[in-house]
């Protein structure tokens, strides 16, 4: 199965949250920022203007500006591209061979792409600490909450929300810089985290809490 073509839908706003389980706030003493798939390959699916991938790449441009002035580390998650089906695994059969081995596939956007200091993290499976040493990095940093933007909800975002859980690690996904295939699996997606691993933000809520706005 390819990744299906995505048509336009909204993002949601700040009444379309879910309701949050627990009282975690972002810390940019603890917190770390991940970029999840933002690759061009993954992104090709969405039109190119407009909802959702537009203000998505918008706001995770604001994300990351905002997080490295408040010295937030900031990781990426990607994928390499020709991998063998040893390499591949069960994802062959869903998803068939994955990324080619193109440098503009694995690229990511000018707007979004890393910069000096950004660390990379090179992803297998839909989590981005299956076979990764991200927890190992992270628990380096002295950082025990992840923030997690990118592509796609359901899929690596909402996998990656939930290992961070089992780990003990807070995981805070923010709905209007995260992308999905349609707006009912984005807003499913934002449902089971918020309920079961992780608390929802918006990007407004989260700069507020990178800039020292929202400290209690």
């Amino acid at each position: 199965m390819a990744i299906p073509a995505i048509a336009p839908y909204p993002l949601p706003g700040p009444d379309g949250l879910p309701p949050r389980r627990v009282p975690w706030q972002v810390d940019p003493a603890r917190a770390a920022v991940l970029v999840h798939d933002l690759q061009h390959y993954f992104l090709a699916a969405f039109p190119p203007a407009g909802p959702p991938l537009e203000p998505v790449l918008a706001h995770t441009a604001r994300i990351l500006a905002a997080a490295r002035a408040a010295g937030v580390p900031v990781f990426y998650s990607h994928q390499r591209g020709g991998q063998s089906p040893e390499q591949r695994g069960l994802q062959l059969d869903f998803w068939g061979p994955g990324l080619p081995a193109d440098e503009h596939a694995q690229a990511m956007p000018a707007a979004v792409a890393p910069e000096p200091g950004d660390r990379l993290v090179l992803k297998w499976k839909y989590s981005a600490f299956a076979r990764t040493d991200l927890a190992e990095q992270l628990a380096g940093l002295g950082r025990d909450q992840l923030v997690v933007v990118g592509v796609y909800a359901h899929i690596g975002v909402q996998m990656t929300a939930a290992d961070a859980w089992q780990r003990d690690l807070q995981a805070f996904v923010i709905a209007d810089a995260v992308a999905d295939f349609s707006a009912e699996q984005h807003h499913e997606a934002l449902r089971w985290t918020a309920g079961k691993c992780a608390v929802v933000l918006d990007t407004a809520q989260l700069l507020e809490r990178l800039s020292g706005d929202g400290a209690a």
